[in-house]
């Protein structure tokens, strides 16, 4: 209803005009009683109902009364003032308690309403009572009887109106919590897709790149003297440039490397090393142990990219002249070692990282057997080489990150 403002029970503008419209209705119905019947007053009755009626229609049409609770309530007294008066001068007035009840249960608190509708109820009891110059208890039901299915009606309705608040606002905090939840989600995805970017990048183009340009070195320091040494480096750097194109094309199309292609990872392993010691001052070599059993494509691509990374920081860093990759199938865990002779470093003091490959090695290595539910340790230290160890469960206990055949 469109009457007065901050009101507890909002209705429609055509419930709030259907109110006053059955206000003004009963008012004429009196006015036009004291004008058939001849009654006393009946001039007065007329003038006093048209009052109320133009009272009561003033309460949707003036904006002060819609905006302050205040003004709604002398307006709501100004309306009850001029109904007593036509109930003193008509016994038919006692009909127009029922819509005041509505009226006022909107207009007041609910604390208040209520002892509005029951002064009312009172009041009209008392009106028609006077005009019968008796009372009998079947006065009193008919105005009691209204104001409390009046009551009734409007504590129901602004029960399901709570209700139905109360589901809108909880519909707008589970849309609002989906929305974050997708946000959320599409977050983690990217960050999580960025770190894989980051660990393929660092395994296969970043240490590609990394090896040519340490051949082409090797090259550069071989002419004028020694042609032949310089075209063999320069032959494994152009190769090394071809394998690393490979590797490109299918990082982008998210395809398994190349180096697992129609082999096993051990053959993969074997010829990394066997490639490794032709382009460097370094003799990998490869050991398997146990029997060998099929490994999840996620387990076989984690395993060759750590092999890859740790050899590539073996020939950076560590000035090592032998290194040897060991393959072991431990029936539920499957591990992976590489050890060298060379440097080594202090457990606390690890190298820093190389400005060249972006320093993501040993992260990318934690991250790749962390994501599978395994473990990296390593061991090194000054003058004793460094050893490195990756143990991946065969049944990893989530999900890992697809990095598989499609």
């Amino acid at each position: 209803m469109n009457t007065a403002v901050p009101t507890l029970t909002p209705t429609t503008r055509a419930l709030a005009w259907c109110l006053h419209l059955l206000i003004v209705a009963l008012l004429a119905l009196t006015a036009g009683r004291a004008v058939a019947d001849g009654r006393p007053h009946a001039a007065l009755t007329v003038a006093m109902a048209a009052t109320c009626a133009g009272v009561s229609a003033a309460g949707p049409l003036l904006p002060r009364i819609r905006r302050s609770r205040r003004a709604a309530g002398g307006w709501l007294a100004a309306v009850g003032a001029c109904w007593l008066v036509l109930l003193a001068l008509s016994a038919d007035a006692v009909w127009v308690a029922f819509p005041l009840y509505f009226l006022q249960l909107h207009v007041l608190s609910r604390r208040l309403g209520p002892a509005a509708v029951a002064a009312t109820a009172a009041a009209a009891i008392a009106g028609f009572a006077a005009h019968q110059r008796s009372f009998s208890p079947a006065m009193a039901i008919g105005p009691a009887l209204g104001a409390a299915v009046a009551v009734a009606v409007v504590w129901g309705y602004q029960a399901l109106y709570r209700e139905s608040e109360q589901r809108r606002r909880l519909i707008e905090e589970l849309t609002a919590t989906r929305a974050d939840l997708a946000a959320a989600q599409h977050t983690a995805g990217v960050l999580a897709e960025r770190e894989r970017l980051a660990r393929e990048i660092h395994d296969t183009l970043a240490q590609g790149l990394s090896s040519i340009q340490l051949l082409l070195r090797a090259a550069e320091r071989c002419l004028p003297g020694q042609p032949d040494a310089a075209a063999r480096h320069m032959e494994a750097a152009r190769q090394a440039a071809v394998d690393d194109l490979a590797e490109a094309r299918r990082f982008v199309a998210a395809l398994t490397p190349p180096a697992l292609e129609g082999s096993t990872l051990a053959d993969a392993l074997a010829r990394l090393c066997t490639t490794t010691s032709a382009r460097h001052r370094l003799t990998a070599r490869f050991h398997l142990t146990g029997d060998p059993a099929p490994l999840p494509t996620s387990h076989e691509v984690a395993l060759l990219r750590i092999a890859q990374s740790a050899l590539a920081n073996t020939v950076r860093h560590a000035d090592a002249t032998t290194a040897d990759v060991a393959l072991s199938y431990l029936g539920d865990h499957i591990a992976l070692d590489v050890v060298d002779n060379g440097r080594g470093f202090a457990p606390g003091r690890p190298p820093a990282p190389d400005p060249e490959s972006g320093g993501f090695g040993l992260a990318a290595m934690r991250a790749r057997t962390r994501a599978l539910g395994g473990v990296l340790t390593i061991e090194s230290a000054p003058g004793h080489g460094t050893a490195l160890a990756a143990r991946l469960p065969l049944t990893p206990p989530t999900e890992p990150e697809p990095e598989a055949r499609p």
